[in-house]
């Protein structure tokens, strides 16, 4: 049984208590790990405390030399990982090798940035004699880093590399659903040189350790990825102590093809975007809004490609020109998509494909499907649909579609496939989301800052910009110059 890593040592919880990690393909047990209790996480706490001196003043260039090595080790264990977390987590292997190269990426690109924080230097009025002011970035303090199942890689590496290239430490806690693949992964930083508690990882379930996490008053910056209903009890349980938050929530992303829209391109992108890891995403295409000229067409090639989809366990591919998609991770969470495919169809939308369950005996599988015009007011419309399900409406007028689009709690992505300026320009304005793409996929890029706005959450990850949540900027006052 895979432990919890503290201070650089391998545990076993305190109170000896275990969770089973379960395969949703198959509904077999893979492995169990530990689970924590308060007593884990102020251990964990307590030594990334004392981790955090030496650490912060460690010569910025080897802090992003260790991260470029983690990074090379995730490379060359990539096959190895995709297989722990398709294991876990469902997924079909392929998209499991592609969270694993992202992660990658993410990693290399914060220990590029490493070396890249910069100060300021002002001038200031002579009122009390002559002084100049510096602005200068010193490190938070402990991190805590929560990740949902659907991704843990990749937003682990969100939270985890800028917290790390910035001079902080780390507690972690990944879902008690997924945790395999996160161990592995800590595993290769320590091996890559990250010296012991300065990464920890605390394996367990949300609502005992996650919430200690939260509470802990020496943990001042908390990254959260998940629910918006868990992320508001997160912000409730860090708003005593004040702490630096950033919450990546839930979804219900739009996106909107106009007239002159390459349909094609349109439609392959958004069946990568609803359908991939079996649409479990925060992120993705979620409510597609075509105008009236290429409905037709776009619906055709969009039912005719969900059609190439066959549910099946992650670790065996489909036979061409068939498709693999992974199972729902939990059976809770595909009674739920059951429930909404039949709002959005009992309020009028049509069923154009899929919905069902399979012939499966084992495994949480759903067909992915495709709802045509359900109301506004129905379920698969107001909430966020964490599976492979996609509701499509036509337009006629541009600012209706603009008006549709906001008409959601939500507010992180949207795209708009037009080569018309003017559109562009609307939508980059007008859309309520933290990023619009423009005839691209919504893909986060950790190149550029990734978040939303409203029950979306607030605070960004990726980017350089992201560094600036890691830290914590002063203002020096230099006097007596004279």
């Amino acid at each position: 049984m895979p432990e919890m890593l503290i201070g650089g040592e391998w545990r076993q919880a305190t109170a000896q208590a275990e969770i089973d990690v379960v395969n949703p393909a198959t509904e077999e047990v893979v492995d169990s790990v530990p689970a924590g209790s308060p007593e884990d996480v102020e251990l964990a706490v307590a030594t990334a405390q004392r981790a955090l001196a030496g650490w912060s003043r460690t010569d910025v260039e080897q802090r992003a030399a260790i991260l470029a090595e983690a990074a090379d080790l995730i490379h060359a264990h990539a096959k190895d990982l995709a297989a722990r977390l398709t294991a876990e987590q469902g997924k079909p292997l392929a998209e499991a090798i592609g969270e694993v190269s992202h992660l990658a990426h993410g990693v290399r690109f914060y220990a590029e940035a490493a070396t890249k924080v910069r100060g300021a230097h002002q001038d200031l009025p002579s009122t009390f004699g002559p002084a100049y002011g510096m602005v200068i970035r010193r490190p938070i303090g402990v991190c805590a880093a929560i990740t949902p199942y659907n991704f843990p890689l990749t937003l682990l590496g969100t939270k985890v590399a800028p917290a790390l290239a910035a001079g902080n430490t780390v507690v972690a806690k990944p879902a008690a659903t997924t945790p395999l693949a996160t161990l592995e992964v800590a595993r290769l930083f320590s091996e890559a040189g990250v010296p012991d508690g300065v990464l920890n990882v605390v394996t367990g379930r949300g609502a005992v350790i996650g919430d200690a996490l939260v509470r802990h008053p020496d943990v001042r910056r908390v990254a959260f990825t998940g629910s918006t209903a868990v992320g508001r009890q997160v912000a409730e349980l860090a708003a005593p102590d004040l702490k630096r938050l950033s919450l990546e929530l839930g979804g219900s992303d739009p996106v909107i093809v106009c007239a002159d829209a390459d349909v094609d391109a349109a439609a392959k992108a958004v069946i990568v975007g609803r359908y991939w890891n079996a649409g479990q995403a925060c992120l993705g295409c979620k409510r597609v809004f075509v105008h009236d000229s290429v409905y037709d067409a776009f619906v055709s090639q969009l039912v005719d490609r969900v059609g190439r989809y066959e549910p099946g366990d992650g670790t065996v591919k489909a036979e061409k020109p068939k498709l693999r998609m992974g199972p729902i991770h939990t059976r809770a969470g595909r009674d739920e998509l059951l429930e909404q495919i039949e709002s959005g169809v009992s309020s009028g939308g049509e069923l154009l494909i899929g919905g069902g369950t399979g012939s499966s005996e084992k495994g949480w599988f759903l067909q992915p499907a495709v709802i045509a015009e359900p109301s506004a007011d129905s379920r698969v419309m107001r909430e966020e649909v964490f599976g492979p399900v996609l509701p499509v409406l036509r337009f006629s007028d541009f600012d209706d579609a603009i008006a549709r689009a906001n008409d959601t709690p939500y507010g992180l992505g949207s795209s708009i496939w037009t080569h018309d300026a003017r559109l562009i320009h609307r939508a980059a304005l007008q859309i309520d989301a933290g990023m619009t793409w423009v005839n691209q996929i919504h893909y986060g890029y950790d190149e550029l800052p990734f978040g939303g706005i409203k029950a979306s959450g607030f605070g960004k990850e990726h980017g350089i910009e992201a560094l600036d949540s890691y830290v914590e900027i002063k203002s020096v006052v230099v006097g007596g110059l004279q």
